[in-house]
């Protein structure tokens, strides 16, 4: 079987408790003793699943978040498992049962640990973790996959993740490079995440042989400068999107997107289509939406690109009558400890009835860390009826 390695990039939402690790650093001392002992006892490997009733299987999968209504799991599939006799079986139906679009599971220890309880282990001289995957047709994409990111009272020592993944239908092996990073504490080992634009119909995939390992070959991976082009939006199931349209600003209220539209997109099977409908609805008076990496990331989370490279960014828009106005498209800008590193913007367009290409100008701007991809705003002064508008083909050059 082939081999995938993929490379870490830091980053990544997380909402309902979860997110990067508190200022305040935990002692090895939080960690029980037997926790350490068995690091290094089994100085080459520790487990997180091998088989259902393996009795070194050291976290659970107990942190559902987002649509969690949309999640089954069967831990002792024998459905074809890896090795041994059983994986683990996930079925994500995308029916977005709690409104969110997307959906993901936490191993934990304790289980339901979401910073609040001493737990976790030290992972101390663990560089990287691995697991098996494959989905039940292939195709099937997981949009994170992550290492740690609890906080609260006890918080994790660090959050590594990497993606996005489009599975075969055949066990594939997968890596987060751990290397460099302080894993003394350590209580939400392996994380996955999956939203519903990359996978409308739903995923049935499986995991098995998750493991930390001591692998002295593997270095510390670093943040380099993205190959263009480099996409925030090409296709709905696009496992080249980088970035999502997350941050509803103003009178969010106001904001309706559907990222899969499939009448009359620009080019490939689907489009965005966005409708601001200036009701006023928190008072603003004007709305507007932010694509993050990864999504809801004001600067609090590690998670841009060096997007040094570009020398623009371009995309194609289209109003539903025409005249539609929209203040400013922009890239950059996200405040807060990670911060964006510049600002670009173009703006007022007035919007036609047909497709036009739109650019903004990046030359001399410093790109070297965006988490705020791309963005556009508008007010109720000028849309007093509101707008409905298209967007495609998103993506720096």
């Amino acid at each position: 079987m082939s081999k995938k390695v993929l490379v870490i990039m830091a980053g990544f939402l997380v909402s309902a408790g979860l997110g990067l690790a508190a200022e305040e650093a935990v002692t090895t001392t939080a960690v029980s003793e037997k926790a350490v002992s068995e690091v290094k006892e089994v100085s080459k490997n520790f487990k997180v699943y091998t088989d259902r009733q393996t009795s070194d299987n050291h976290y659970i999968p107990s942190g559902w978040m987002g649509d969690y209504g949309d999640i089954k799991i069967n831990d002792q599939s024998t459905d074809n498992p890896h090795s041994g006799t059983t994986s683990i079986q996930f079925v994500y139906s995308a029916k977005k049962s709690q409104g969110q679009g997307w959906a993901g599971v936490y191993w934990q220890n304790p289980a339901n640990n979401w910073g609040s309880k001493k737990g976790g282990f030290d992972l101390t001289g663990m560089t990287k973790l691995s697991f098996w995957a494959r989905g039940q047709k292939g195709g099937e994409i997981i949009q994170k996959v992550k290492v740690g990111g609890i906080k609260g009272t006890y918080p994790d020592t660090a959050e590594i993740e990497t993606g996005p993944i489009e599975l075969t239908d055949s066990w594939q092996e997968y890596t987060v490079n751990l290397a460099g990073k302080d894993i003394s504490y350590i209580s939400c080992c392996f994380c996955w995440v999956a939203t519903a634009d990359q996978n409308p119909e739903g995923a049935t995939f499986f995991l098995d042989d998750l493991k930390f390992e001591a692998d002295v070959s593997v270095k510390a991976a670093r943040k380099e400068a993205q190959k263009m082009p480099f996409y925030v939006f090409a296709d709905r199931r696009s496992i080249g999107n980088h970035f999502i349209p997350s941050g509803w600003m103003g009178d969010y209220g106001d904001l309706k997107i559907d990222t899969g539209w499939k009448e009359n997109s620009y080019m490939g099977d689907t489009c965005l289509k966005i409708v601001y409908s200036g009701k006023n609805s928190q008072g603003a008076r004007w709305a507007g939406i932010y694509w993050q990496n990864p999504p809801n990331n004001w600067g609090s989370i590690d998670g841009g690109y060096d997007l040094s490279s570009a020398g623009k960014v371009t995309f194609w828009a289209r109003g539903e009558k025409g005249g539609e106005r929209i203040e400013e498209f922009k890239i950059g800008g996200i405040m807060g400890e990670f911060s964006d590193t510049d600002i670009a913007s173009v703006g007022p367009v007035i919007l036609t009835k047909e497709w036009q290409q739109y650019s903004i100008d990046l030359k001399g701007k410093d790109l070297s860390y965006i988490s705020g991809g791309f963005c556009w705003a508008t007010n109720v002064d000028v849309n007093p009826e509101g707008v409905t508008f298209y967007l495609d083909e998103i993506k720096y050059e």
